[in-house]
């Protein structure tokens, strides 16, 4: 969705325009769930919390202010929500034992393949991990990225580069 699509839409919002709320759904769920994902590192808080992010966007409309980049609006309210989760929550996360099932093999083997990418994910500091997480999953440029992390635009293609280099280290592209 383009700036001006969504400032047509946020505008719909502002006017009580519920249709404008779906449409912005519709283009944005992937992009945000992903980025409270990365932050609360759970699908469930992160379910909850793009749920929460909607219906937060409806009652923000009113201060949207077109020109300063949707995208890195929206992630900057997704984000501190899922921080706001993760400091009223600081609970640890429980993982869950698999038993073994011959019918388990594949699921099993991708639970392997998905652990090995989440520990080069893990090897990773947090800020590099979150600036390939947006970066990759979110789709965002270096510059929305230094926006919305609110530190220069250098530090970020840095960190970029020193997390890929880690990751292709454990084999991955």
């Amino acid at each position: 969705m383009e700036e001006k699509q969504f400032s047509a839409c946020m505008e719909r919002m502002r006017s009580g325009d519920r249709s404008a709320l779906h449409e912005v759904y519709e283009s944005y769920i992937g992009y945000i769930y992903t980025i409270v994902l990365q932050t609360v590192s759970n699908r469930e808080d992160a379910e909850d919390v793009t749920s929460e992010f909607f219906m937060k966007l409806w009652r923000l409309a009113d201060t949207y202010r077109e020109g300063n980049g949707h995208r890195a609006w929206m992630a900057a309210i997704a984000r501190n929500m899922a921080v706001d989760l993760l400091r009223k929550t600081k609970r640890e996360v429980l993982t869950e034992v698999v038993t073994e099932d011959a019918s388990d093999v594949s699921v099993e083997k991708e639970v392997i393949a998905d652990m090995s990418l989440r520990q080069a994910l893990d090897s990773l500091k947090p800020g590099e991990r979150e600036v390939v997480h947006l970066k990759i999953m979110g789709e965002m440029t270096f510059q929305e990225i230094a926006d919305i992390l609110k530190i220069p635009l250098g530090t970020v293609t840095w960190r970029y580069q020193n997390a890929i280099r880690k990751l292709r280290r454990c084999g991955y592209e």
